[in-house]
């Protein structure tokens, strides 16, 4: 009976460590666009303005509640921007902030260096809250057929713009959704370091996914689509009801409406950066949330990925720890973690070098050891739909 359960669990790592195989050659195959000679940054404010009758070829939109700390940074880096000013508008709403966010965004409009508009949610005039109502308000006042979304805490560098702007020249009118790639950064922690590993690992399977043609996650941190496909699948019809998943949900209606039509941009240029949870309560809040949008996927790729995962982290671990009394079990356990953190190892090799963080490589095994607990956690605590964020309490009982 222990081989039976030994081969079991280690049929599972097996399964996942092929699917990480089948990963690492679809990351390594996905191509970079390549960017124009370099251009002078954006022009200067009353010329931006100025540009404002003719209309952009990208409006990004913002979704900001609570951000007067970090909004300061993500203007500046919108303003030395690459690509220029004519070629882009900015809309930020803002969610019923109680700092000063409104007050901030106001005083940029004045003498931003590009086009600049806020969107007020509290007036009236917008319906509902949250992240989606925000996005959804800014989408209605946006001028451009290419929408490219970031966070309002994130950071860009100056050639993002540029870099979607030359991954769509260069791909042609297919496509419909882009997905960009995002880092955790922080402190030189152990919470943040496991982090960032796990979130590289989301990262490095969402572009991979996408390089298979099997798309399964991305980030709303940073992407990109267009706004006929988005009116096309009907938005966020569907899962507005829903806090979480304004990304994955639309990549999902997307490729389900437009098969390959999703693309992963790959570009050290296109990277984005946020500042990783600094608490591990702040971590699992986070973690909830995204978690509290599994159990409504209909995503079939998703959910087998999902399972697998799952499996995966959990079988090796409860072989171990049912070892003393089923001491049959032990090698086979040993062989499954084994498996199991070679295949990590080999898939996140590349991703992280792309990163420019190939040293937290050696911090798979630490995380192999937490993550069967805080997958379970995560995951229970996700089923339940209730968590708090910005300040607000959403879902659950």
């Amino acid at each position: 009976m222990s081989s039976a359960w030994g081969l079991l669990l280690l049929a599972f790592t097996a399964l996942y460590a092929a699917q990480m195989g089948r990963y690492r050659r679809a990351w390594q195959r996905l191509p970079a666009p390549t960017l124009p000679a370099d251009v002078p940054p954006a022009p200067p404010a009353r010329a931006a303005v100025a540009a404002e009758s003719a209309a952009p070829r990208f409006s990004v939109l913002v979704a900001a509640r609570n951000e007067a700390a970090n909004l300061p940074h993500l203007l500046r880096d919108l303003a030395r921007q690459t690509l220029p000013a004519a070629e882009f508008e900015v809309l930020i709403t803002d969610d019923h902030s109680t700092d000063d966010t409104l007050a901030l965004l106001t005083a940029a409009t004045k003498n931003s260096p590009f086009p600049l508009r806020v969107i007020n949610l509290a007036d009236g005039t917008e319906a509902g809250t949250g992240k989606k109502a925000a996005l959804q308000a800014a989408l209605g006042r946006a001028r451009a057929e290419w929408i490219i979304c970031t966070d309002a805490d994130c950071r860009v560098g100056p050639d993002w713009l540029r870099s979607y702007a030359a991954l769509l020249t260069q791909e042609g009118p297919a496509v419909r959704f882009v997905s960009g790639p995002v880092l955790l950064t922080g402190p030189d922690t152990v919470l943040q370091t496991l982090s960032g590993l796990e979130f590289a690992g989301l990262v490095g399977t969402g572009g991979a996914g996408i390089g298979a043609g099997t798309p399964t996650m991305c980030n709303g941190a940073n992407l990109a689509y267009h706004r006929a496909a988005f009116a096309a699948v009907a938005g966020y019809a569907g899962n507005d009801h829903l806090a979480s998943g304004d990304d994955e949900f639309l990549l999902h209606k997307l490729h389900a409406a437009f098969p390959g039509s999703i693309r992963f941009l790959k570009h050290p240029a296109a990277l984005v950066r946020t500042a990783g949870p600094a608490t591990l309560a702040a971590l699992l809040r986070q973690r909830v949330r995204w978690a509290s949008k599994w159990r409504h996927y209909r995503h079939p790729a998703s959910q087998r990925l999902a399972v697998l995962v799952l499996l995966a982290n959990v079988a090796p671990a409860v072989g171990l720890l049912a070892a003393p009394w089923q001491s049959a079990l032990l090698p086979w356990a040993v062989a499954a973690t084994g498996l199991k953190l070679g295949a990590d190892a080999w898939f996140l090799a590349p991703v992280l070098r792309f990163l420019g963080r190939s040293r937290w490589l050696k911090w798979v095994p630490v995380l192999q050891l937490a993550y069967a607990p805080y997958a379970l956690l995560v995951g229970l605590a996700g089923l339940r739909g209730g968590y708090e964020w910005k300040g607000r309490r959403v879902g659950g009982k």
